[in-house]
């Protein structure tokens, strides 16, 4: 029997949290429920394989942000994702909350459809992580005395393996695999295939974007569209160009973790990548290439400028 998915909802509204298990239950979830931040910490120390928080911010006793603050400066709980459920939907506390971890957001009141389809992407990002981390891990050996190498990549199997690849050749490879894996789905999926940002969100609340990648890359029009990455090292540093046969994008937006896309069930890759995986991020020309760098040298590390 397969291990049903562990969520934590931490809600003071009793009405509300017995929405949210009936929605989650029927749906396939384990949910173990809390009444307020301290709670929250307790239940967490109980169940340490929860997979998501589900996480509302006005408590009493611990608030949503204490709770969040302290499970971020944790040595067991820093990559649990969190959803955080709020009626606080001003920009300035959305992005607080964004600065503090969130990656997910919904806005009270929401349907059942919109939570579970964000609770999906949550889990969804956790695991491809966890699964990314431990087959870097795997993977070192001799990469590291590779200088250069072109790759050719199509498809969403090619981009994760190369992501696996690629990574290895780095000090850190778990730091580099997830930005890196974004990075090559992004020259996949809206690159090459043209998927728009909209258009995805449409598709992923339809349950059907993997479907619909999968019918692009067959279609006559796109099977001869590929990306390419172009590894290069040094001795200073490690970089990695990657390059579409599409027509660009207006990258500018997607530079930072914003607000406005806060609720959206994707959209984070491109940021997560510039903030975690790489010391520089510099999109090129319209925007269907872009160089990733690791500076080697720890001065040049920390003296680097977060490009766009």
């Amino acid at each position: 029997m397969a291990v049903k998915p562990k969520v934590l909802a931490v809600d003071d509204e009793e009405f509300n949290l017995d929405i949210m298990k009936q929605y989650m239950s029927r749906a396939g979830y384990e949910v173990i429920e809390a009444a307020d931040g301290l709670i929250a910490l307790q239940k967490l120390e109980e169940n340490p394989d929860v997979d998501v928080i589900v996480l509302d911010r006005m408590m009493p006793n611990m608030d949503g942000m204490a709770f969040l603050a302290h499970i971020k400066a944790s040595q067991k709980f820093p990559d649990v994702p969190v959803i955080m459920q709020t009626a606080a939907a001003a920009s300035e506390q959305v992005l607080q909350g964004i600065n503090a971890g969130v990656y997910y957001y919904l806005t009270k009141p929401y349907d059942d459809e919109m939570l579970l389809a964000i609770l999906k992407s949550a889990l969804n990002d956790a695991r491809a992580k966890k699964e990314m981390k431990d087959e870097v891990r795997g993977q070192r050996r001799m990469l590291g005395l590779m200088e250069q190498s072109v790759f050719r990549f199509r498809t969403l199997e090619d981009a994760k393996t190369l992501a696996y690849y690629i990574a290895s050749c780095f000090p850190e490879p778990e730091r580099v695999v997830f930005g890196l894996n974004e990075l090559l789905i992004n020259a996949v999926e809206h690159g090459n295939l043209g998927i728009a940002y909209a258009e995805k969100t449409r598709l992923i609340l339809g349950g059907c974007w993997l479907q619909e990648v999968e019918r692009r890359l067959a279609a006559p029009e796109y099977c001869e569209k590929a990306g390419r990455l172009t590894f290069n090292a040094t001795k200073d540093e490690i970089s990695v160009h990657i390059k579409d046969d599409g027509r660009g994008f207006d990258w500018n937006k997607y530079l930072e973790l914003s607000p406005d896309r806060a609720t959206d069930p994707h959209g984070r890759g491109i940021a997560a990548s510039r903030i975690t995986s790489f010391h520089s991020v510099t999109y090129l020309g319209a925007g269907n290439e872009v160089m990733c760098k690791v500076y080697l040298n720890p001065e040049n590390a920390q003296t680097a400028p977060q490009e766009g």
